[in-house]
């Protein structure tokens, strides 16, 4: 099965290849151009989580600012994580800097997956993606899209995750020797285009004679998902000041944890219930009627934003007064209350 149907999966790619900035398509490979490591590495970092149209625009300023491993491993940390606001799960950008700093000392990616392994916030699925497309090793890339295309193409009905063992040992019986790079991103591609989570495209699907669940009419079904647990809701409290010259009061956030080493408005730890908050600096503060609302991996955020227009000699306990501020380069759920602050009227805006 695998020749044959590895022969339609490269035919349908070779012709319908997405065509993304980090990528070398199928015909400049034919051609003998490499793609570059240090962009098959930070495109996949950018992607986890995440999708392809939200990523597409941070990946170009990110190369452009930052255009190889070197000039990113010598950036300062705060430039990256101001770069990397609003894509989320800030680990990836920590342990991104410690990546490229890490490959900057070596001279060069590793070419092999073990290599790549070693490389600190380098996982299985990253290290494997990587020695696929950048080094065309035989690696057994697995994402979501993968996850699914096999499912249905075996008819596996076990629910995800307990699946996922079996199916990334059935992603591997499919993975060639020759093109294993195209082929993990024709498989992708699939599962992004065609073999797609609601209503499977399966009257145009190229690998459609060796799909099981089509045969079987469960396309659309599988992968079966164990039902998922109910997010907790948490609380927490937020300070927005603005000096009278328009500079804000933000603090880094310790370096391990939710939002690490990003910067946001001073407040208290997120709980379970309300608690009464510290404000940073002696002010009168306004609370916001509408509380600000967030949702993370593991649970949903909701925020109460205390905001006040402070004079300029205001001195803070907490945090300090950053002039030119940008909103754009605060994670998230930070600039949603920062958004709130200013609607309300009761701030000026940036």
């Amino acid at each position: 099965m695998q020749d044959a149907f590895g022969a339609d999966l490269l035919g349908w790619y070779d012709r319908h290849a997405r065509a993304m900035p980090w990528r070398v398509g199928p015909a400049a490979r034919a051609a003998g151009v490499r793609p570059d490591p240090y962009r098959v590495w930070l495109s996949e970092v950018m992607l986890q989580q995440t999708t392809v149209a939200a990523v597409r625009g941070y990946f170009q300023r990110f190369t452009t600012r930052w255009p190889d491993v070197a000039a990113l491993a010598r950036a300062p940390d705060a430039e990256v994580m101001a770069e990397w606001a609003g894509l989320g799960y800030y680990a990836r950008a920590r342990n991104l800097l410690a990546c490229a700093r890490a490959v900057a000392d070596l001279g060069a990616f590793p070419d092999t997956e073990a290599g790549l392994r070693a490389l600190p916030g380098i996982g299985p699925y990253t290290a494997a993606a990587v020695a696929a497309i950048a080094f065309d090793r035989p690696a057994v890339v697995v994402d979501g899209n993968v996850e699914r295309v096999v499912s249905r193409v075996f008819a596996v009905e076990v629910p995800l995750p307990k699946a996922k063992p079996r199916l990334a040992e059935l992603a591997g019986g499919l993975t060639p020797v020759q093109r294993p790079g195209d082929h993990a991103q024709a498989m992708m591609d699939l599962g992004a285009t065609i073999c797609t989570p609601r209503n499977p495209a399966c009257a145009i699907c190229p690998v459609r004679p060796h799909c099981a669940a089509c045969a079987q009419g469960i396309a659309a079904t599988l992968p079966r998902k164990a039902a998922k647990p109910t997010k907790p809701t948490r609380h927490g409290t937020v300070f927005v000041a603005r000096r009278e010259d328009g500079a804000v009061l933000l603090e880094t956030r310790p370096a391990k944890g939710l939002l690490g080493g990003m910067q946001g408005w001073p407040g208290n730890d997120w709980a379970e219930a309300p608690a009464p908050a510290l404000p940073p600096l002696d002010a009168t503060w306004a609370a916001i009627n509408t509380p600000v609302t967030h949702t993370f991996t593991h649970f949903h955020l909701i925020l109460s934003v205390q905001v006040a227009q402070v004079p300029q000699d205001a001195a803070p306990m907490r945090g300090s007064f950053a002039a030119g501020f940008r909103p754009e380069t605060l994670p998230t759920v930070m600039r949603k209350a920062w958004e709130a602050a200013v609607d309300s009227g009761l701030i000026a805006g940036a």
